[in-house]
């Protein structure tokens, strides 16, 4: 089974939860998944994005499952610096697979218990005042 390292986006904040299994594959950008398999109880969870073992960007316009070197004009995988560059990039279509290493979430619907609570984070001290 192939491991996935699952970026969880909820208020401004980011959990980092690594898991081993493949109810991700075949899904697509923008799909909705429950949290259940994946230990998130009650919670409901948008695909927004990802990589794959190398690093390539996913881009939810490319419906393909691998890499593809494109033109990219604006939008994710490039980085402009003067108005009017295209590039061309390799990039991964917006569906996942067993080579995809990193999928990004948002939560969209939360569930009786806070996710800190659920992933098991600890909440830091603040050692300064203002």
């Amino acid at each position: 089974m192939p491991e996935f390292i699952l970026t969880i986006s909820k208020d401004k904040k980011s959990y980092k939860k690594a898991i081993d299994t493949d109810i991700f594959k075949g899904k697509k950008i923008g799909d909705l998944v429950l949290g259940a398999p994946i230990g998130l109880d009650g919670y409901e969870l948008m695909i927004t994005g990802g990589s794959d073992t190398s690093g390539f960007p996913m881009r939810s316009d490319l419906k393909i499952v691998g890499r593809k070197k494109i033109l990219i004009v604006k939008g994710i995988g490039l980085r402009k610096n003067r108005k009017g560059v295209k590039r061309r990039k390799t990039v991964v279509g917006n569906q996942i697979s067993l080579n995809t290493k990193q999928i990004n979430l948002k939560v969209v619907k939360e569930g009786s218990k806070g996710i800190d609570e659920v992933l098991g984070v600890k909440q830091e001290e603040k050692w300064f005042t203002k």
